[in-house]
């Protein structure tokens, strides 16, 4: 059995240990598991004893859990089909957050650069995203009408989002809480470089020592990279460059490579 969510599937996953006590359990663990339900939630603390392995999504989440798990636990990254890299204008920077609005993604962040940024015309800010909370919409909706370098798109198909995330000069990120995001590894693998949120879902996809990081809720610091992203000649290819140094961690192939290795192992 693989179980995607120790509290979630919590009552599967004790299920299945009492009828197959032999048979292996892997519970993939997921962002919320990680930063918040593991450390008060007996069900999410329960699903990490009774696995046989736990899979984390980012090369930090082996700090989120209590030493002795360490062992049975596989770092698996995430993939995406790389794509090319599409040149980008010289006119202007354009930025781009995908996230759908809700708490977790803390999307204040960039309605709070948009306002910091208001006097410069020649950076520009898009944003897709659904509005899964009705008040963080309309505080898109209000940015948008107060700052016209703001932009909300609302939510869009994944493939035009993707094709977006190769148009844009630098792809935003603003989480509160992550597992390993899709979409950093969407960027990833297309050749735009990310700014990102001091958080361990995303360090532990952009790696140690990666430039593009501002605290979490810190629109001053998001602000200050997104102009030295644009008046700093040196500032994208410095990006761009660590980004593709990771970007072979999020090939399909690695995932799977990493996969067989666990699966392997259990049915050994």
């Amino acid at each position: 059995m693989i179980a995607l969510h120790a509290r979630r599937s919590a009552a599967a996953v004790q299920a299945w240990r009492q009828a197959h006590a032999q048979r292996p359990l892997v519970v993939v663990l997921t962002g919320t598991d990680l930063y918040r339900d593991i450390a008060t939630d007996a069900d999410a603390q329960r699903s990490l004893q009774l696995a046989d392995r736990l899979v984390v999504l980012n090369e930090c989440g082996l700090a989120s859990l209590p030493a002795e798990l360490h062992a049975k636990t596989v770092v698996c990254l995430q993939s995406s089909p790389a794509r090319k890299a599409l040149a980008k204008t010289p006119r202007h920077l354009r930025a781009l957050m995908v996230g759908h609005l809700r708490d977790e993604k803390h999307p204040q962040t960039l309605f709070e650069a948009a306002a910091l940024l208001a006097s410069r015309q020649d950076i520009l800010l898009d944003h897709i995203g659904a509005a899964l909370d009705p008040a963080l919409g309309a505080a898109a909706q209000a940015c948008t009408q107060r700052f016209p370098q703001y932009r909300w798109l609302g939510g869009l198909p994944h493939a035009v989002a993707r094709r977006r995330i190769q148009h844009a000069h630098v792809l935003v990120h603003t989480s509160r809480m992550e597992g390993g995001a899709q979409v950093l590894i969407e960027a990833i693998t297309s050749g735009t470089p990310v700014l990102a949120s001091r958080i361990d879902g995303n360090l532990g996809l952009l790696g140690e020592g990666y430039a593009g990081i501002f605290d979490v809720g810190d629109s001053a610091g998001l602000a200050a990279l997104l102009q030295q992203c644009r008046d700093d000649a040196a500032m994208l290819p410095r990006l761009q460059a660590q980004c593709a140094a990771r970007a072979g961690l999020f090939s399909p192939l690695h995932e799977r490579q990493t996969l067989q290795r666990l699966m392997s192992g259990l049915l050994a």
